[in-house]
């Protein structure tokens, strides 16, 4: 990954005359490569990682993985499938996957219920999905690549005999 990009994704709130110290390259050019990288696709937004644990009410939020089975169509493949289901709102991410299923997505609902309609009267239902696997998120300790809690220490002192 190119050093620019590397930067971004592991803080987006850099400054470009940051990066420009830490690459040895010109401020200008630096703009200029992440203006491209906009344009292209390559960068497609900046965001904050939050730890929802903190800022929501766990009761009224539940995220769920899905297996998803599908059949592939014939021309197409997975992606026409694929695009119908990623078009729901409940559907936060969407990856073809290798394995005993073909599709894992992200689903968030206010609660267990709303996303079990969601899988059995929106999802299952589809044309080409043969089967879903719903897992329902327990507790996160790691997400895109920040540890959400810490352990504390304890400030007992260390006893040994």
């Amino acid at each position: 990954m190119d050093e620019i990009l590397a930067i971004l994704a592991q803080n987006a709130r850099v400054t470009a005359e940051d990066i420009a110290r830490m690459t040895g390259k010109d401020v200008k050019a630096v703009i200029k490569a992440i203006r491209k990288y906009e344009k292209d696709g390559a960068i497609l937004g900046y965001k904050a990682v939050i730890n929802q644990d903190l800022v929501r009410d766990a009761r009224t939020f539940v995220r769920a993985l899905i297996e998803v089975s599908v059949i592939p169509q014939k021309n197409v493949g997975f992606d026409a499938i694929a695009e119908r289901i990623y078009s729901f709102d409940e559907v936060k991410s969407c990856y073809l996957v290798s394995g005993s299923y073909d599709l894992l997505l992200v689903i968030e609902g206010e609660s267990l219920q709303t996303v079990a309609d969601f899988v059995a009267s929106r999802l299952s239902s589809m044309d080409h999905v043969r089967g879903t696997m719903t897992h329902f998120l327990l507790k996160k300790y790691k997400e895109d690549g920040q540890v959400l809690k810490r352990r504390k220490t304890s400030k007992r002192m260390n006893i040994s005999y």
